[in-house]
């Protein structure tokens, strides 16, 4: 649906559109990651936001479309939130890697629906398991490119680090799908410490 022109109360149609966005996004994100509900639906995303079907539809496609924006989120976030992180810890190796795993970890910590969404709820909907998959595969080529810009090629040559870098991205998904599902107890920084030794440590081994 086209966003009518116009400004309303001194706010203009688009940033009323952004805004009514912003909410739907933030009710899919609510919804979605609620364990009460098996499947999340348009209607009570729309319920959440205190908005018609009328301005779904102004936003998204479809229910799939709006799941799907909430992941890339989510995504958008962690890749912005770690590397921020890594760029700020300076340039040692393993502090660049524990910087930017404990600022993934943090932000699973701070609010766990986001994890869940993207990690664990994403991978079991057909709709959204392709598009998963690819931004793993673009969280691994990154942790590729950071170990060969840490290490050089005898660290990780190019086609070792793409191996590694699955490896270690694959690895870090299902650690923390296993400790929001509570299978795992371990303490955030149980975690970060295992993640950088793991990174570090797969460095080290082609090093040696």
């Amino acid at each position: 649906m086209a966003v009518q022109s116009g400004t309303y109360r001194g706010v203009s149609a688009a940033d009323r559109a952004a805004e009514r966005r912003a909410r739907l996004l933030e009710a899919t994100l609510a919804v979605w990651s609620d364990p009460s509900d098996a499947r999340p639906t348009m209607t009570r995303v729309c319920a959440e936001a205190g908005l018609t079907e009328r301005y779904f539809y102004e936003s998204f496609r479809s229910l799939d479309d709006a799941l799907t924006a909430v992941m890339e989120a989510v995504a958008t976030e962690v890749e912005e939130v770690s590397q921020a992180a890594a760029d700020a810890a300076g340039d040692d190796p393993a502090a660049r890697v524990q910087a930017s795993v404990r600022a993934f970890v943090d932000l699973i910590a701070d609010d766990p629906r986001k994890g869940r969404v993207a990690i664990v709820e994403a991978g079991a909907m057909p709709a959204l398991r392709a598009r998963r998959t690819q931004l793993l595969r673009h969280f691994a080529h990154r942790a590729a490119e950071e170990g060969r810009e840490l290490y050089g090629l005898d660290g990780w040559g190019p086609r070792e680090g793409e191996l590694a870098g699955l490896l270690f991205i694959g690895g870090m998904a299902e650690l923390v799908t296993a400790w929001l599902d509570g299978t795992l107890e371990a303490t955030p920084e149980e975690l970060v410490e295992a993640a950088t030794a793991m990174f570090v440590g797969l460095h080290a081994t082609r090093l040696a």
